[in-house]
C-alpha cells in the first residue's frame, strides 16, 4: 500500500508539474510540499494547518482528499506532526483524606478543610457535599445610599456655580456678536464684472477665443459660433484674442459703448478692456 507521500508524488509527477509550480499554485512553501512528499509532517503548525494544506494539495493534484485526511489522522500524529500524547488531563479539585478511625477521623475533620463539591463528584462513592457559604468582602456603608449629605451639598454648590458661569459666558458670546456688529461697517455690495461682447452687424462665426497670458480657451459654447444679424456673444472681460470670419461684420460691445474693428475680412481681433474693470 503506498504512503501518503508517495502517492502525492506520484500524481505530481504524472502531470509534469514542479515542486514550485505546485507551490505556486497552492500558495504552500514548497519545502513543506516536499515534506508531504516525504512523508514529514513536523512543521511545527498545528494539525488544523496540515490536514488544511493536504486537503488543498490532493484537490490540486486530483486525489481523494478525504482518503488522505483519513490515513494522516490514521498515523496519530498529534500538533505539529509529532506522536500524540496518550496521557490524560488531570486537574486537582481538591484534597481529601479518608480514615477508619472515628477518633482520628473526628480530629481530622476539624486540621483539614471539608473537600470541594466538585472534589466530591470527581470521587467514586462519596456523597455530595454541600458548599459551604463563602464570607462576602467587606464593604463600607455610607449614609444616604453611599453618598455623605456633606459631599452631596459642596458639589452641589460647585456644580451650581459652574452652571451659572457658563451661562454667563454664553450671554456675554450672544451681546458682543449681536451688539459689536454694529460699529463695523456695512459689507460692500459685490462688485459684478461687465462681460464684454461680440455683436453680429450681419452673419459671422466666431472660430477662436484664446487669453493672452495662457493661450487658454475662453469661449463660453463649443466654436465655431455662428451669430446672427444683431446677436450678442458673450466673452469675460480679460485681455484675449477672438478670430473671426471677417472682422468688418462685428462691432465690441463693453458697458454700452459699441467699438467697430479696424480691419477687414477674417482676422483677430485683440481686446483687453480690463483696466475698465
Amino acid at each position: 500500500m503506498q504512503t501518503i507521500g508517495e502517492r502525492l508524488e506520484e500524481a505530481r509527477k504524472r502531470k509534469g508539474i514542479s515542486i514550485r509550480e505546485a507551490a505556486e499554485a497552492t500558495k504552500i512553501r514548497g519545502d513543506y510540499l516536499h515534506k508531504f512528499e516525504n512523508n514529514q509532517f513536523d512543521i511545527k503548525l498545528p494539525d488544523i494547518y496540515i490536514r488544511g494544506f493536504l486537503r488543498i494539495y490532493s484537490n490540486y493534484l486530483k486525489l481523494p482528499s478525504e482518503k488522505i485526511i483519513a490515513d494522516f489522522l490514521a498515523l496519530g500524529l498529534g500538533e505539529g506532526g509529532r506522536p500524540a500524547s496518550r496521557g490524560l488531563n488531570r486537574e486537582i479539585y481538591g484534597k481529601m483524606e479518608i480514615t477508619h478511625s472515628g477518633s482520628s477521623a473526628a480530629k481530622n475533620a476539624a486540621a483539614t478543610p471539608a473537600p470541594s463539591a466538585a472534589a466530591a463528584a470527581m470521587t467514586p462513592g462519596a456523597e455530595p457535599v454541600a458548599p459551604s457559604p463563602q464570607r462576602q468582602p467587606f464593604q463600607p456603608r455610607m449614609p444616604l445610599g453611599g453618598l455623605d449629605r456633606a459631599l452631596l451639598s459642596k458639589n452641589g454648590l460647585w456644580l451650581g456655580l459652574g452652571a451659572v458661569a457658563l451661562l454667563a459666558l454664553v450671554i456675554w458670546g450672544v451681546v458682543a456678536l449681536v451688539g459689536g456688529g454694529s460699529d463695523r461697517p456695512a459689507p460692500s455690495a459685490a462688485v459684478v464684472e461687465e462681460p464684454v461682447y461680440i455683436v453680429a452687424l450681419r452673419p459671422v462665426q466666431i472660430t477662436a477665443v484664446r487669453a493672452k497670458a495662457d493661450d487658454r480657451n475662453l469661449a463660453p459654447t463649443p466654436l465655431p459660433a455662428s451669430l446672427a444679424p444683431d446677436q450678442r456673444y458673450p466673452l469675460p472681460n480679460l485681455a484675449m484674442l477672438v478670430t473671426v470670419s471677417a472682422r468688418e461684420a462685428v462691432q465690441i460691445e463693453f458697458k454700452g459703448g459699441r467699438y467697430g474693428a479696424n480691419a477687414t475680412g477674417p482676422g483677430t481681433l485683440d481686446l483687453d478692456f480690463s483696466a475698465q474693470r
